[in-house]
């Protein structure tokens, strides 16, 4: 049974000579390479940015859904649900009203 690994692209990214240092300096103690460690990061802030973007959308598309329809929860409802649910009581969230 083999696995398939996704193509990869060679990239240029230019640095300055303290950061090469940082680098190097970490990947020493972490027994890794420079290589490995860039590529983590840029795995890592990619996937924070994809998330933080689907929960701006999520956002916009929320706000747009209030403005067609003026369905809302009141803070304190919200308040009162949260604080039940903190409690440990198993209750649904408020209904949204105009």
């Amino acid at each position: 049974m083999s696995t398939s690994v996704p193509p990869t692209v060679p990239m240029a990214v230019k640095i300055d000579l303290e950061m090469k240092a940082r680098i190097q300096r970490l990947g020493d103690v972490r027994h890794r390479s420079m290589h490995w460690l860039m590529k983590e990061a840029i795995r890592q802030f990619v996937e924070r940015e994809e998330q933080q973007e689907a929960l701006r959308q999520e956002g916009i598309q929320a706000w747009e859904a209030y403005q067609d329809t003026g369905l809302h929860v009141t803070q304190e409802e919200a308040d009162t649900w949260m604080a039940r649910l903190e409690a440990g009581e198993d209750v649904e969230p408020p209904h949204c009203h105009v």
